[in-house]
């Protein structure tokens, strides 16, 4: 009995099992029922539990049944209702298809009409823009018509404005445009010696001009400072490097053109506008007039152009202004102006030029001035009458040197004690042997302290001798002299330097009441000094009878050595 419930509970396991497992591992299940031999009892109880199933799941279906049956019956009534759908969806879509052909045409026209409406409104914007010409071209066909000079007195008004206009700002034209011409001759490696006078026009007026004025004027009188150490050699190439490093200026920007500072429209309105009504050779008499006039105003030089370097600066500004406008209005219009007007107030320009230089060069008195003077003639002007000019101005430039010498040497003697200079150490020593060039082997072997044989006069003199030389070379760079002729300048201004000025002023000093009362105490303690010295030699040296008899009444006499003494 335990064995048939053990059973039973065995199957009943196992149906389970076969029931809850996959149908691939029912295998090893149906195998343990063969295994235990009961595999009848196995079956039976495999029957009642299928027929259980059988009967639950007919009463599923029974359950069931019915609403499946609904189900069907509503999907067949659905289906007409769906062919119904499907025929309006089919009708709504060729109505769409038919009614969007029709849109298609219209969108496309309607996209024309805004290209069309676009390209009026540009037209209509351009035309707006055109109409003052229009306008412009239409009055001047009525008065062309009509023999009417209203815009030629206006294009002549507008004319002689730009003619005020450039003439108060020449001076700027010229600077802007020797800023420009300069910075693109030295990188370019043009020199500005052997210029020849005979060429292009623009050449012509650049290469006489050529000089970064203000600040070239700058840089030399700051190389006057730091050059006076270096060999001769240096100094031209110093100049030019410093030169290359400020031609563009501080800020680096690139310099703008004459072109960029001033409107030429009303030359190039009123020149129109006089051709076409024939009137060609009356403007072009009248430009050159006024022109002319300009000239003789630019080259009239201040009264007071002499006193500084900036009126020279600025009276160089206004020519080359002047001679910048002309070759931009040379190659910029067809025979308004040619080659030969451009020449001919060249040269007029030029001969009005040397002669103020001469003039005002000669009211000045500073050597600064007139060296600086020079270097803007020798790096602007590289033309034959200008380098005669600098040869005249040498003679001037030699005694202006002269008289500011005159003025150091007496100043140099005013400052002077007339006494020897004493030297306490060898430093001191070497330092006054370094200004002046002693060579005196006897003093060298004196012992410390002691004095050199002659006052601060000799080594101040000296030096300012040095500085004379110096000076006088730095005159004569540039001037494309051989070294004889300058060998030959610095040996005559030296003499007279020597001869003349130092000779005038040691007269001076000698004929002065008061020379010499500066050493008056040394000197007065000197004397003290050597005459002690001398009582007590002759004190050693005398025989004196300290227990001389007395005579007569018995007073004492002195002795006759003390005698003489006194």
């Amino acid at each position: 009995m335990a064995t048939s419930v053990e059973t039973a509970a065995e199957h009943e396991r196992i149906l389970r099992e076969i029931e809850s497992t996959d149908t691939n591992c029912i295998g090893p299940t149906l195998r343990s029922v063969y295994d235990g031999r009961e595999h009848g009892l196995f079956v039976e109880e495999l029957d009642v539990r299928i027929r259980n199933h059988d009967r639950e799941i007919e009463k599923m279906c029974n359950h069931h049944f019915q609403g499946f049956v609904d189900s069907i019956t509503e999907l067949l009534k659905v289906r007409g209702e769906a062919q119904k759908l499907k025929s309006q969806v089919t009708e709504t879509n060729r109505h769409l298809q038919d009614e969007g052909k029709e849109l298609m045409g219209s969108m496309e026209e309607l996209q024309k009409c805004r290209v069309q409406q676009r390209n009026i409104a540009s037209t209509i914007d351009k035309l707006t823009h055109c109409l003052p010409v229009l306008e412009m071209y239409s009055r001047l066909q009525e008065q062309m018509r009509a023999k009417r000079t209203q815009i030629r007195d206006t294009a002549m008004t507008q004319l002689r404005d730009f003619l005020e206009s450039i003439r108060k700002h020449s001076d700027k034209i010229g600077e802007t445009a020797i800023k420009q011409v300069f910075s693109r001759s030295v990188f370019t490696g043009q020199g500005v010696a052997g210029f020849s006078l005979k060429v292009s026009a623009s050449e012509l007026i650049i290469r006489k001009l050529f000089l970064e004025l203000w600040e070239l004027a700058k840089i030399q009188r700051s190389l006057d400072s730091s050059v006076s150490s270096q060999p001769r050699a240096l100094i031209g190439r110093r100049r030019k490097e410093a030169m290359m490093m400020n031609v563009n200026g501080i800020d680096g920007t690139p310099v703008p053109g004459a072109q960029d500072l001033v409107d030429f429209s009303p030359v190039y309105r009123c020149l129109h506008i006089y051709t076409v009504l024939g009137l060609r050779d009356v403007f072009e008499n009248y430009y050159r007039k006024q022109r002319r006039k300009q000239a003789r105003l630019v080259l009239q030089p201040h009264s007071n152009m002499h006193e500084t370097l900036e009126g020279y600066t600025r009276y160089f500004n206004q020519i080359v202004g002047f001679f910048v406008v002309e070759d931009h209005i040379l190659h910029t219009t067809q025979g308004l102006v040619n080659r030969a007007y451009v020449e001919e107030l060249w040269e007029l320009a030029l001969s009005k030029l040397i002669a103020a230089l001469r003039t005002h060069s000669s009211y000045c008195d500073n050597p600064n001035l007139v060296l600086d003077l020079k270097n803007l003639i020798g790096y602007g002007f590289p033309v034959s009458q200008l380098f005669d000019m600098l040869l005249e101005m040498r003679e001037q430039y030699g005694e202006i040197l002269l008289k500011k010498w005159n003025i150091t040497f007496r100043q140099v003697l005013d400052q002077d004690n007339f006494s020897p200079i004493p030297v306490s150490t060898e430093q001191e020593y070497k330092n006054y042997t370094s200004q002046f060039p002693l060579q005196d082997p006897e003093l060298d072997k004196l012992p410390f302290p002691k004095k050199l044989p002659f006052s601060e006069f000799v080594p101040k003199v000296y030096c300012q001798l040095k500085e004379f030389i110096y000076a006088c070379l730095k005159y004569s760079e540039d001037l494309h002299l051989s070294s004889t002729e300058v060998d030959d300048m610095i040996r005559k201004s030296t003499n007279l330097l020597l001869t003349r000025t130092l000779s005038h002023c040691l007269h001076y000093a000698i004929k002065k009441k008061n020379v010499g009362l500066d050493a008056r105490h040394s000197a007065e303690a000197e004397i003290y000094t050597n005459l002690n010295a001398k009582i007590d030699q002759f004190l050693q040296l005398a025989e004196y009878d300290w227990m001389v008899a007395l005579q007569g009444g018995g007073t004492s006499e002195a002795s006759d050595y003390l005698m003489d003494l006194i």
